[in-house]
């Protein structure tokens, strides 16, 4: 019996699991030097005047921040094309995923999302009590006609990572345009872009259908492109009665004042950002360039990372990587997946697989 009579549903939750830090890897194996490929974090750390904004907010943490961060919300809204009302907040796009299911999922709902796709996603619809229902993919890739034949009456949040995580292939709006024509006005449709940033080019902007579709929600980070990680803040772009009650479920003060600085500054500096993330693009191409010399067959890398179907391989080949000091995030039974990292970290990771592959 738990103490203090915890919900059923939290009971059954399952646990989200952080990528292992090269520390603790150090420790399991006895080694030294181990380096961390298992978060998709970006490798290289905010550009300075991010830092100066963050050490300058610094100063006045003794004061409650902006709870519905409205110079940030601003912001934002000039770089997407909508006002503040069309934009909220929050500690990470993990944490609007969270304030989505509090405001919209009750026990006995469905939630619908291709799998395997993020781990939050299960997390945060058993914490309401409500049903997921995941659709398997195909070749690495969503299924989008077997999503819409899998709604019911009870579905009520669609959930879609694109680019997806951990498999990393990425979907059109053209190709989410035409799931709309299949999916009820009732049912919101999530469009989780944690890794917009990483895209080649030609996939289009899915903000653009939210004129056409009240119901479409997409969310973003600061913490991947922009190195923001530790800071955790990202935003949603919906329709205002959406953002209106996914701001009721914002925690007070959930996106902190140093969270808010540095976003603000990040957005001033995007041009800053933009040959730091084209290392990372240059960088996958390359990694999947030599994955495949290697015999790999590899899904299409939209991210900034890359994944391994291993199979039953999986734990196995994990464990040898990461006794050799390159940690990694594996899915048991299915795949590794691989973070790109600077090239000399990449260099390491290639060189490892090459020896135990």
């Amino acid at each position: 019996m738990s103490i203090g009579g915890v919900r059923p549903a939290v009971e059954a939750m399952p646990v989200y699991r952080p990528g292992k830090a090269a520390e603790q890897a150090e420790a399991e194996h006895g080694i030294t030097d181990a380096i961390k490929l298992a978060s998709n974090e970006n490798p290289y750390p905010p550009v300075p005047s991010v830092v100066s904004a963050i050490a300058q907010a610094a100063t006045g943490v003794n004061r409650y921040c902006d709870h519905l961060a409205v110079d940030l919300r601003t912001a934002i809204g000039e770089l997407v094309g909508f006002d503040l009302d069309h934009v909220a907040v929050g500690c990470g796009s993990v944490g609007l995923l969270q304030q989505l299911c509090l405001a919209y999922l009750d026990p006995g709902d469905q939630a619908l999302y291709p799998w395997r796709s993020f781990e939050a996603y299960p997390v945060n619809v058993q914490m309401m009590g409500a049903e997921s229902v995941q659709v398997p993919l195909v070749n690495h890739e969503f299924d989008l006609d077997a999503v819409t034949a899998a709604i019911t009456s009870k579905t009520k949040i669609i959930m879609l990572a694109t680019p997806n995580n951990p498999t990393g292939t990425a979907l059109t709006v053209d190709a989410m345009r035409s799931m709309m024509g299949s999916v009820p006005d009732d049912v919101i449709v999530l469009i989780d872009e944690a890794y917009r940033e990483f895209l080649d080019p030609g996939f289009g902007n899915p903000v653009e259908l939210i004129a056409d579709h009240p119901n479409v929600v997409v969310s973003r980070t600061f913490s991947k492109a922009y190195g923001l990680a530790g800071v955790r803040v990202g935003y949603l772009v919906a329709k205002p009665e959406v953002v209106d009650q996914v701001n009721k479920v914002l925690a007070p003060f959930a996106v902190n004042g140093l969270a808010q600085a540095a976003a603000m500054a990040a957005l001033d500096a995007r041009d800053e950002y933009e040959p730091l993330l084209q290392n990372i693009r240059d960088e996958r191409a390359r990694v999947v360039a030599s994955l495949t010399e290697q015999g790999w067959d590899l899904p299409d890398a939209q991210a900034n990372f890359v994944y391994l179907a291993t199979g039953e391989r999986t734990t196995d080949l994990y464990v040898e990587i990461e006794k050799r000091g390159v940690v990694t995030r594996p899915f048991a039974g299915e795949g590794i997946r691989v973070t790109i990292g600077t090239p000399e970290e990449n260099d390491r990771f290639l060189r490892t697989l090459a020896d135990v592959g």
